[in-house]
This record gives structure tokens, C-alpha cells and sequence, in this order.
């Protein structure tokens, strides 16, 4: 099985997913986004690990570790990564994210800064089960991947055939029902 999509996010949330550490990805929408707001084009993707806008003091700092720290974006890019959206919560409120704070690498102005852009478009919180590839492919950045943009459509196809879960058929569960647990307890509380 072959995949030529990529979702792009911070180096660190990429390496927290592919290393079982979130289970989580934060969208809303970006600037090349239909009318600015984030749609699930793909349950299925390769992550595409970005420095745009990355602030690692908006990190953990337990979270830090083995984290690149850049200002540009490089020639090329490392794709060592998968995810498959298993759920998506809709947001009402800032209580539904730090209810979760466990699952994710966020600090709170990560979390005040998500909320804060485009205040009249949700949250969304989309569960995720990462996976690492057998290998890692090296990508040319090209002017198509650049920019603040989700969804990268990727010139050619990457196997996805041999990929490890993260995490075990049983932690992989506990957490996602952890996450629904809490998004749901906040959102009726």
C-alpha cells in the first residue's frame, strides 16, 4: 500500500505521535485552506514535519528532547511517519482540550493561540494513531510544499506497507478513550 498525501504539523507534534507519546492533532485551518477552515480531506497520511511557525517554549519542555530547532524550512524533509484518524471531536471549549492535557505535548499558549485564530471556525481534535515507517524518505521541500498549508499532495508515492504502530493494539485504545472520555465529560459538564 502506497500514500502520496502528507499532513503538515510541527516537527515536535510529528515526533510525539510517531514516538506514541499524543495520540492528538490540533486543526482549525490555515491560510490555503478552503474559506480558511480545516477539512479531513484524508483519514490516512504521511506526517510532513515543519518548522513554520514551530515554537518549542509553546513545547513541554519534557517534550523538547530530540527536537529540531530551526527558523527556516530545510532543502529537504525526513518523512519518517504515519497517521489514521480514528476520531474527530468538535470543540465547544477551552475545557475540552485541557481536560486532555496528559495526551498531548501543548503548552496552554499553543492551546490560547488555537482557539484565539479565527475564533468563529472550532477546534478540532482529531485522534490519531501514529505509526513509523521501516525506513525514513527524504524529500525535496519544493515551492508546492511550502507555506501555511494542512494537506500536501506529495510528487510521488511512499510504501506504507511495513509500518509499526507506535503503540500496542491495547495503549493505543486506553488512550483514545481517555481522550473521548474527557472531550465528552467537558463538553456536557
Amino acid at each position: 500500500m502506497q500514500v502520496d498525501v502528507a499532513l503538515k504539523d510541527w516537527h515536535a507534534v510529528c515526533r510525539a505521535i510517531e514516538r506514541g507519546r499524543q495520540v492528538i492533532m490540533l486543526r482549525k485551518g490555515g491560510i490555503h485552506e478552503t474559506e480558511g477552515r480545516f477539512e479531513i480531506e484524508h483519514r490516512e497520511f504521511l506526517l510532513y514535519p515543519t518548522f513554520l511557525h514551530q515554537k518549542l517554549d509553546w513545547v513541554k519542555p519534557a517534550d523538547r528532547e530530540g527536537v529540531e530547532s530551526r527558523t527556516t524550512e530545510p532543502e529537504a524533509v525526513e518523512i519518517r511517519s504515519m497517521a489514521r484518524v480514528t476520531d474527530i471531536v468538535r470543540t465547544g471549549s477551552r475545557q475540552q482540550v485541557d481536560s486532555i492535557v496528559s495526551s498531548h505535548i501543548y503548552l496552554p499558549p499553543l492551546i490560547d493561540m488555537r482557539f484565539n485564530y479565527k475564533p468563529q471556525n472550532p477546534l478540532y481534535v482529531l485522534i490519531v494513531r501514529g505509526y513509523s515507517l521501516p525506513e525514513p524518505v527524504m524529500i525535496q521541500t519544493t515551492p508546492l510544499y511550502a507555506g501555511c498549508k494542512s494537506w500536501v499532495p506529495l510528487e510521488n508515492k511512499i510504501d506504507i506497507t511495513n509500518v509499526t504502530s507506535a503503540l500496542s493494539d491495547a495503549d493505543f485504545e486506553r488512550e483514545r478513550q481517555n481522550v473521548l472520555s474527557h472531550c465528552n465529560h467537558a463538553t456536557s459538564g
